[in-house]
């Protein structure tokens, strides 16, 4: 008699994992190879989709460059929480990101520059909860970040940034609530030779 060896269970996908299945929809889209009426038939699987294997089927019989690539997948496990009540919080230069990062500002202020950071993840998610304060992620000039998860109570979302994936290419996945605070996700300005 063979022991059963317990199935591994279905990895589940975030909200993030299924805006990039229909991004890459809309692509599709946008060059002729689906229809309206397709889009919208596979927008509402992809939306329905709890696990990994869900997002396979309204993608399957587009290009490999584009759809049948695995979707990236959000990072897993917990973030790394990161607090600015009252006070001033600044990340640059060589620090090393985690693949998922939570940010409370109370009433301060908080620079993460991800530039010359050490960042190995092909995507990084950030859940942003800002009160009256502001919150700037200043990002290398490759990377793209995904700004649809913030809502605005009286805040204000800035994203100067584009916001579709691209291969090779880090992508920051942002979501959370500004209350009466800004979040700004940016490029760094050059002037001559020095960035800021």
């Amino acid at each position: 008699m063979t022991a059963q060896h317990p199935e591994r269970p279905a990895i589940r996908i975030s909200d993030a994992d299924r805006e990039r299945a229909a991004q890459r929809l809309h692509t599709a889209l946008s060059e002729g190879r689906i229809t309206v009426s397709e889009l919208e038939e596979r927008i509402t699987v992809v939306y329905a989709a709890r696990f990994e294997s869900d997002l396979v089927p309204p993608l399957a019989d587009l290009p490999q460059d584009q759809a049948q690539a695995p979707v990236a997948s959000t990072p897993s496990g917990p973030p790394v929480v990161l607090r600015a009540g009252m006070s001033s919080l600044r990340r640059s230069g060589a620090w090393k990101v985690p693949p998922r990062l939570r940010v409370l500002s109370g009433v301060g202020s908080v620079v993460l520059d991800f530039c010359d950071a050490d960042n190995p993840h092909p995507v990084v998610e950030l859940e942003l909860e800002v009160g009256a304060g502001s919150v700037r992620l200043i990002l290398p000039d490759n990377a793209t970040a995904d700004v649809d998860g913030m809502a605005a109570v009286m805040g204000t979302v800035r994203c100067k940034v584009p916001a579709g994936p691209v291969p090779g290419a880090p992508h920051f996945v942002v979501h959370g609530r500004a209350g009466m605070g800004s979040v700004t996700v940016r490029r760094r300005y050059r002037f001559g030779s020095r960035h800021f």
